[in-house]
C-alpha cells in the first residue's frame, strides 16, 4: 500500500476490525481492549508515503447478526465519509479478513480483492467467533472477489473455489531495510546489548499457543547459556517468561528493529507447528531474517520447504539443539551471501507491479464486459 500511494494513489488504510475479541475466560481479553481502543483513539492519520491510516471504532464481537449489521453500518459511515473526504469515487476496496466481507457492495466500489492470509476458520485460539460464521464470511468473500491472493502456497493448494480468479501473492522484504544488518555499522540497541550471548532472537507475536514453549522450557535446563530474546506484544499466559535465560523486550518501530536485529546471533522461529491453523503461515519475519544474512533456524513451515538450502529446518526438538549449535558455528561468509539473494529479488517494488498489473487487466476485462 506505500508503493500505491508513492505512485500517486489515494490509498485508506483500514487497521484490522479483527474476528472478534477472545472470549471472557481467555486473560487476554483486558489487554486486548485496551489496544483496541487506544488504536481508536488515534482515528485517521497519515503515513510519510501519504497512506491514510483509519483504526474505526466497531463492536468487536460477530457471533450475533444484530452486532454484525451495527458494525456494517459503523464502518460504512467511517470509511465512506473519509473515502468522499479523500476524493475518492468507485475505490477498489481490499479485503484481508473474513469479517470483512459484509462490506462488499457497500462503496460502489469499481473492483474487489480478497486477500486470504490465514486459514481463518482455523483460529479459535484469541477470538470467540465460531469457524461456521467464519466460514461462511470466507465463503461469501471468495464469491463475491474479482480477484483472490492467497499469501501461502499450502492455502492456494487447497482452495476449492475461484480458482480461475485466485492467484499466489507471496510475502515479500524491504530489502535495503533488513541487509544493513549485516553490514556491522549498526550499533546495536542497548536493550539487547546488555545481554550475555550467545543470542536467539525473535520478534512478532508471542502467543502461547504459537511459540514452543516445551522446546525453550527444555533448552532452559539443557543449554542454559542460550540466550532467548523476543521482541513484540505479550498475550498473557505465557510459561516462559520467568526463565533465567528468556528475555521479553516490548514492540520495536520497524524503522528500529534492525539494530536490534543486529545483535542477534541466530534468527529463530521457535513456532508450535503442531496447531493446524501454525502450519498455514507464511511468516513474513522469515524472509525478512533472510534479508540480514544471519542464520536462520525455524520450525516446519510447508512455506518455507523451497527455501531449505538457506534455512536451518527443525523438525524435531533435538534437531533444534544441532542446527542451533551448528549456526552458532557458522563460520562461512558464502552462506551469509545466499541467505541474502534468496530474498533480495522478493521486494514490495515487484509485489506491487505485479499487482498493478493484474488489477489493470482485470478492470479492463470488467469493462468491456
Amino acid at each position: 500500500m506505500r508503493r500505491f500511494a508513492q505512485a500517486g494513489n489515494k490509498v485508506i488504510f483500514v487497521n484490522s476490525i479483527s474476528m472478534g475479541l477472545p472470549s471472557l475466560a481467555n486473560k487476554d481479553l483486558l489487554p486486548r481492549i485496551a489496544r483496541k481502543l487506544r488504536s481508536y483513539a488515534r482515528l485517521a492519520r497519515p503515513t510519510p508515503e501519504g497512506v491514510t491510516v483509519v483504526s474505526p471504532a466497531v463492536i468487536p464481537f460477530f457471533g450475533s447478526r444484530a452486532a454484525r449489521a451495527a458494525n456494517r453500518k459503523l464502518l460504512v459511515l467511517q470509511i465512506g465519509r473519509l473515502a468522499r473526504q479523500k476524493g475518492m469515487t468507485r475505490p477498489i476496496l481490499w479485503i484481508a479478513i473474513p469479517t470483512a466481507a459484509e462490506l462488499i457492495g457497500q462503496f460502489d466500489e469499481s473492483l474487489v480483492i480478497y486477500q486470504v492470509s490465514d486459514k481463518y476458520d482455523a483460529n479459535m485460539m484469541d477470538h470467540a467467533t465460531d469457524a461456521a460464521t467464519i466460514r461462511r464470511f470466507h465463503e461469501r468473500a471468495i464469491g463475491n472477489a474479482d480477484i483472490i491472493f492467497y499469501s501461502g502456497q499450502k492455502l492456494l493448494a487447497e482452495a476449492e473455489r475461484g480458482r480461475e480468479r485466485s492467484f499466489l501473492l507471496e510475502q515479500a522484504v524491504d530489502f535495503e531495510h533488513w541487509s544493513q544488518v549485516g553490514s556491522g555499522k549498526l550499533e546495536i540497541a542497548d536493550e539487547v546489548a546488555r545481554i550475555p550471548r550467545p543470542r536467539l532472537g525473535y520478534f512478532g507475536a508471542i502467543e502461547p499457543w504459537l511459540i514452543d514453549q516445551e522446546l525453550i522450557k527444555r533448552a532452559a535446563r539443557e543449554r542454559p547459556a542460550w540466550q532467548w530474546i523476543f521482541i513484540g506484544n505479550k498475550s498473557r499466559g505465557v510459561e516462559i517468561e520467568a526463565l533465567p535465560n528468556t528475555h521479553f523486550l516490548p514492540p520495536v518501530p520497524y524503522s528500529e528493529l534492525p539494530r536490534y536485529a543486529a545483535g542477534f546471533d541466530v534468527c529463530v522461529l521457535p513456532w508450535d507447528t503442531a496447531h493446524s491453523f501454525t502450519s498455514y503461515g507464511s511468516a513474513i519475519k522469515v524472509r525478512e531474517y533472510l534479508a540480514t544474512g544471519l542464520p536462520v533456524v525455524i520450525s516446519p513451515l510447508p512455506e518455507y520447504e523451497s527455501k531449505s538450502d538457506v534455512l536451518r529446518i527443525a523438525r524435531s526438538h533435538d534437531a533444534w539443539f544441532r542446527l542451533v549449535e551448528e549456526a552458532l558455528n557458522e563460520n562461512d561468509p558464502t552462506a551469509a551471501r545466499a541467505r541474502h539473494s534468496s530474498v533480495s529479488s522478493g521486494t514490495w517494488d515487484s509485489r506491487a507491479e505485479f499487482v498493478s498489473g493484474l488489477i489493470e487487466s482485470t478492470l479492463a476485462t470488467k469493462h468491456k464486459g
